[in-house]
Formats: C-alpha cells, sequence, structure tokens
C-alpha cells in the first residue's frame, strides 16, 4: 500500500509539472491574457487516461507552479480553471470514446473564453477566433495521443492508475467525480 501511495505521489508532480512546463508555451493572440495554451491537448491526454480527479488535483499544483514561477497571472489560472472543470468534467462524464476527447478540449476553451470575455468586458466572438486555430490543435493532437499515450502508460509502473475502459453503468475503476 505505501508502494502505490509513494508511486501515486510520483504520478502526480510528474503530471502537475508536465501541464506546467507545457503551460509556458503559448499560440499568440490579440489580446493579453488570451494566448492558447499548448499544454491543452496534453490535459486532455492526462484527464482521460489517469481520470478527473488526478487531472483536476495535477492542474491545481501546476497553476501554483505557474503563479509561483511568474509565468502565469491570476487571470491564466482562470481560464485554465474553467477549461479543466468543463472539458475534464466531460471527461468524467461522458467516458474516454474518441469523440469525446476530441471535442472536450474545444469545448473547455469556449467555456473559458466566455468567462474571460465577461471578465474583460470584450466580445467573446474575438475570443474564440483567437482561439480557433488551438481548439484544431488540440482536438486533432489530442485524438492523436490519446490511444498511444494511454497504450503506453499500460506497461509503466503507473498502469495501476490508467482508467480502465468502462462498461456502461458501471463505476471507472479509481475514479470518482
Amino acid at each position: 500500500m505505501k508502494t502505490s501511495k509513494t508511486k501515486e505521489m510520483t504520478l502526480m508532480a510528474m503530471l502537475a509539472v508536465l501541464i506546467a512546463v507545457s503551460g509556458m508555451f503559448k499560440i499568440p493572440s490579440p489580446f493579453v491574457g488570451t494566448e492558447f495554451q499548448l499544454s491543452a491537448p496534453i490535459a486532455i491526454v492526462i484527464a482521460a487516461t489517469f481520470g478527473f480527479k488526478r487531472y483536476f488535483c495535477a492542474g491545481i499544483v501546476a497553476s501554483i507552479i505557474s503563479l509561483l514561477l511568474g509565468t502565469h497571472t491570476l487571470i491564466h489560472v482562470l481560464v485554465a480553471m474553467i477549461f479543466r472543470l468543463v472539458a475534464g468534467g466531460i471527461i468524467g462524464l461522458f467516458g474516454t470514446a474518441l469523440v469525446v476527447v476530441m471535442v472536450a478540449g474545444p469545448l473547455g476553451t469556449i467555456a473559458a473564453r466566455y468567462v474571460l470575455a465577461a471578465i474583460m468586458d470584450v466580445d467573446v466572438t474575438v475570443l474564440l477566433l483567437a482561439a480557433l486555430p488551438g481548439m484544431v490543435f488540440t482536438a486533432i493532437s489530442s485524438g492523436i495521443m490519446y490511444p498511444i499515450i494511454k497504450r503506453n502508460m499500460k506497461s509503466t509502473i503507473f498502469q495501476e492508475f490508467v482508467v480502465d475502459d468502462e462498461k456502461k453503468g458501471e463505476p471507472r475503476k479509481y475514479e470518482s467525480i
């Protein structure tokens, strides 16, 4: 049992750093704070592979790391948290079918842009148009990466934390929302 907790703590730290470092790379946007983070497809793959709870916890740690390093502002963190709740929640509720994995990221981005538009008092259309290339990139790359990452993770020391494909009506293994 102790080894499993140590493995899980190691996995969470790895996932948090992966999200934080990939979040430092952004696709530029015309408005400050509206850049598209390249961590989005990685975040979707993490949520689908390891479940919403682990993804959300790792995302919180990643946001704290980013704030401490000065690479993100509170607005960036707010946008990221909305994205995590919506995209991760979609995967948590609807499972990990490829179509769900591919649309979760863009839907999370759309929700986050609506919140950002309200805060910044900017037309949401402008924010959505600026995010469109990132949403397409997230949908395609998460759809490509998810099956590969999930298969590869099943042959690592973290295989016990990979969320198995669930049968309809059964709870997900190692996962609860």
